[in-house]
């Protein structure tokens, strides 16, 4: 009896000791079963249908008068969707002449036709090359080169910018085809009659016999802040990788989402379309994002799930305060780059929201999600990610701009808590294919002999930190991290601490060359608040009190507008260029004067500085 009673004990005492050794255990447990939920089930879909089109066409069997997508108070089920990419891939099969292993370019917005054509085109066994809507000209032409596309499928308010470069596209041998009912444009073609007269009835599986997990699903442009995007080859087993997403967040069937991210991107493609199609919820899609109408949509559509990225949720919470800011059902938001400071803010502002941050690459083999809800970390470390995934934090050296190594040559592992460059290990499990057409860009993110003799790891060019707990914090990009007085500076923490000044409402913190000085010096780029103006002391006194001399900005640029990209992650490479000079810079500039702060940029300082006459 005193056995039995020992081992009962020993069952109810084993669970608190490891909670007391780490408080987050339970969490832990059950974000692992979950993961291994999804993995299972991957590895079904996998077998039923070696394409993300799997989950989709599960739930149109399981459920295809449920609503799919709603664009513009047009509902679209299941059942519809599948019909009309049947459609598509018809004429696209018949009239286009594509076949199975072809690469096709979507030139589009978010519209409902975009969803239909990445799904036709999967049907046929071809690869979707999703190309950017705000691209033109010399970056259009280089983004089909990249791919080696043949056809290029353009929405009707896209043409023009198609018909700028269409004798190029002549001379490359690249058919272009319009989804609209006319086009009098020479060497355009229309598709939308065909597509309508077009059966609806379900295209051969044969059309792709030979598709398998391991062949390219799309290609995806980086976006980049500097040179022209680059090409990400994704298969369909990182597709559907991606798409359990959703699930591993506890995204439930019954949810509905509001999708206005761009679907060129592999946040809106990836997690929100993909994402979506696994888990068999509705789509409120809409073509862009808007800060007066989004509040109004999500009351409208019931919407519970909101997807972000970037600066978008600093931009909700920017908006004048409402009675109704509590008014909604939204009860969960996924996506990355939002900031501490602006998560408080938007769970205090409009209600218990569970903020589901997660941090990875399109490109990339490593991600983390911060699956607990822990404030400011982008992800959290588990013992059975590490396990199948293997990845390290090593340390970095931002003035080489590589990886500090010992005399062995291997890379060194930081210990917790302190800040090292992400990599991830190469593997079957865990590949890195690449980018299309770009072997130099390719092996250029690759690292070797990192740990052991003859690995490889992925360079994600991301400089993280992780506790004690196992939270990963991002710091910096390392080429936004610059050297100061043999000092690093990372640009966010600059940027966190500007942004606590009462005048500033955003902030963009680079480092410039100055003559004479070796590394970067600190510049930032602001936009006031409304109806504020530029508080050069307040500014001043902050950055004195908060941040060491190396860090705090020598230069301050007052812009009415920060760049973003089409993603809203800031641009810094035309501002590094233009640096801090008066003479080609239009906007308003500072300067730190050791002893009066920040006073207005003159050209006699601009010229006392470059001739080295005031050393800085």
């Amino acid at each position: 009896m005193w056995v039995i009673f020992s081992i009962l004990a020993g069952l109810v005492l084993v669970p608190l000791f490891l909670y007391l050794g780490n408080p987050y255990f339970f969490k832990d447990l059950d974000y692992a079963v979950r993961a291994i939920r999804c993995g299972v089930g991957l590895q079904r879909k996998q077998k039923r249908c070696p394409s993300f089109l799997g989950g989709f066409l599960e739930k149109v069997d399981l459920h295809p008068q449920k609503a799919f997508v709603v664009f513009e108070d047009t509902s679209y089920s299941y059942g519809q969707a599948d019909g009309l990419s049947n459609r598509v891939a018809r004429v696209l099969s018949t009239h286009v002449q594509v076949k199975e292993g072809d690469t096709v370019a979507v030139f589009s917005g978010n519209e409902p036709v975009y969803i239909w054509t990445c799904l036709a085109l999967a049907k046929l066994g071809c690869t979707a090359s999703l190309l950017n809507s705000n691209i033109r000209s010399k970056s259009l032409l280089h983004c089909l080169s990249c791919c080696g596309a043949k056809v290029l499928l353009v929405a009707p308010d896209l043409r023009a910018a198609v018909e700028e470069v269409m004798p190029a596209l002549l001379q490359q041998g690249v058919r272009v085809f319009v989804l609209s009912d006319d086009c009098a444009s020479e060497g355009i073609e229309s598709l939308s009659e065909k597509i309508q007269q077009a059966s609806d009835q379900p295209v051969s599986p044969q059309l792709r016999a030979n598709t398998t997990i391991k062949s390219p699903a799309l290609y995806i442009y980086t976006s980049g802040t500097t040179g022209l995007p680059k090409a990400a080859l994704v298969t369909h087993e990182r597709l559907l990788q991606a798409s359990m997403m959703y699930s591993l967040c506890n995204v439930r069937a019954d949810d509905v989402l509001y999708l206005y991210l761009p679907l060129y991107h592999a946040s809106g493609f990836f997690m929100g379309l993909c994402g979506a199609m696994d888990t068999g919820i509705t789509v409120i899609l809409r073509r862009k994002f808007s800060t007066s109408q989004f509040w109004n949509d999500c009351r409208k559509h019931n919407v519970t799930v909101i997807q972000y990225i970037g600066e978008i949720m600093r931009y909700l919470c920017n908006t004048p305060k409402s009675t109704s800011d509590r008014d909604h059902k939204v009860r969960m938001a996924i996506g990355n780059g939002i900031r501490a400071d602006t998560w408080a803010e938007f769970v205090q502002r409009f209600g218990d929201i569970h903020i589901c941050e997660c941090y990875g690459a399109t490109e990339g083999n490593v991600g983390f999600i911060n699956y607990i809800g822990k404030v400011g970390a982008i992800g959290k470390e588990n013992f059975l990610q590490r396990m199948m995934t293997p990845y390290a934090l090593i340390k970095y050296d931002t003035e080489k701009e590589e990886p500090i190594r010992d005399s062995h040559g291997f890379c060194i592992e930081v210990p917790k808590g302190q800040t090292g460059l992400l990599v991830g290990k190469i593997s079957g499990r865990a590949p890195f294919r690449g980018y299309a057409n770009n072997k130099q860009q390719t092996e250029r993110k690759k690292l070797k002999d990192v740990l052991v003799k003859g690995d490889v790891y992925f360079n994600t060019g991301d400089l993280l930190k992780i506790d004690q707990h196992g939270f990963v914090y991002f710091q910096d990009r390392i080429g936004d991290t610059f050297r100061w007085k043999g000092e690093n500076v990372a640009t966010t923490e600059v940027a966190d601490h500007l942004l606590m000044v009462d005048c500033i409402e955003e902030a963009n913190v680079y480092g410039v060359k100055v003559p004479g000085h070796e590394g970067r010096i600190g510049m930032a780029a602001l936009t006031l608040k409304e109806g504020m103006d530029f508080d050069s002391s307040s500014t001043y006194q902050h950055v004195k009190s908060y941040l060491p001399a190396y860090a705090r900005p020598q230069f301050i640029r007052i812009q009415e507008a920060l760049v973003v990209t089409g993603t809203f992650k800031l641009m810094k490479s035309a501002l590094v260029e233009e640096g801090f000079n008066p003479g080609i810079i239009s906007d308003p500039l500072y300067y730190l004067e050791s002893s009066q702060g920040y006073v207005p940029m003159t050209p006699d300082i601009f010229n006392n500085i470059t001739e080295g006459r005031i050393r800085l």
